[in-house]
């Protein structure tokens, strides 16, 4: 089976020759490739560069066009401010701080205008396409939730739940018709299927995620679908208390966190029909780990949901300072099967 093939075959239920492997590997990739991080995040040619690289030495079955969370928010207009060596990308300042601004965002960015950094990743997936036909490959939106906390800055989110959520629901709508379009765009541009970052949904209440995330995720995902493409929910952090609804959003792929049960997330998700991937602690088991400590977490997962639809990752990003050694024997595991 190429790479490609086998990771269809675990998304749509089937028997793959192995377990694939589908870490998230950014800062990582650009670390491999020698570039810094302010390129790989502003680059789209030196993003799918890299990534084609871990395809072709790292023994991934999958890539990802994902660098940060600021595409959408700077094409409204947001200032995002790109560090000069390996910092991360951040608004300098909140996108929204009231109504009057909402209002003003009430249009969809075309994610397809040239020099925008929406484009930039559509044309960092349209390359990574076109290079590594046998690759899973992966474009990247925020779904609604994460969006709108980027928008209004997460604490002053959290607060407007309560004080403003109408004003809210009326952002979250709006995001969700500018992640549908974005996702779509990535797909025309050659992607298999769409990862959808919601982390910041790990911090509601069951109730408070089933008003204000769950909904919009559902949509986006739907959206997705219909375009065509597979779906992908990444929701590093806690999600144990959000689960089974998580479960039922339909998403194709989910995401497990090394917070999470590993068991406990197999039993849900393969109960709803759903494949997963995880959920090796980042930092205890790769990061600080020994090659043997790496590869023995790896087996522990592999063992664990052994017949089930599984790829084998870590709960979030592989750390750039894992070293060849450890992260070549987590690899390995899903060979050894």
């Amino acid at each position: 089976m190429t790479s490609l093939q086998r990771c269809l075959a675990v998304l749509r239920g089937e028997t793959p020759d192995r377990v694939p492997l589908f870490p998230l590997m950014m800062y990582f990739a650009a670390d491999r490739l020698g570039i810094p991080y302010s390129r790989f995040s502003s680059d789209p040619a030196a993003l799918a560069e890299a990534q084609l690289h871990l395809f072709s030495d790292y023994q991934v079955d999958a890539i990802t066009a994902c660098s940060d969370s600021y595409r959408i928010s700077a094409d409204l207009g947001g200032e995002v401010v790109i560090p000069d060596g390996d910092g991360v990308p951040y608004l300098a300042k909140p996108l929204v701080t009231c109504q009057t601004d909402l209002d003003r965002l009430d249009r969809r960015p075309d994610p397809t205008r040239r020099g925008s950094r929406m484009r930039q990743r559509v044309d960092s997936v349209a390359q990574m396409a076109r290079n590594a036909p046998d690759a899973l490959v992966m474009g990247w939106v925020e779904m609604p939730f994460a969006e709108v906390c980027e928008w209004f800055g997460l604490q002053e989110t959290l607060y407007l739940l309560f004080d403003e959520p109408e004003m809210i629901h009326a952002a979250l709508e709006l995001a969700a018709a500018m992640e549908i379009d974005y996702a779509s765009a990535q797909l025309e541009a050659g992607a298999q299927i769409i990862g959808c970052g919601d982390a910041a949904a790990t911090l509601l209440s069951p109730a408070l995620a089933a008003e204000f995330a769950l909904p919009y995720e559902k949509r986006v995902i739907d959206g997705i679908h219909a375009a065509g493409g597979l779906a992908k929910l990444h929701i590093c952090g806690d999600s144990r208390h959000i689960l089974e609804p998580l479960a039922a959003n339909g998403a194709d792929l989910y995401n497990v966190d090394h917070m999470v049960d590993l068991a406990a997330a197999r039993d849900v998700y393969t109960a709803a029909g759903r494949a997963f991937k995880g959920n090796v602690d980042p930092v205890a088991d790769l990061l600080h780990a020994t090659p043997a400590q790496a590869a023995a977490a790896a087996r522990r997962c592999v063992e664990l949901c052994r017949g089930t639809p599984f790829m084998l990752s870590c709960g979030c990003e592989i750390p750039k300072d894992t070293t060849d050694a450890a992260y070549f024997a987590f690899a390995a595991a899903v060979r050894e099967d």
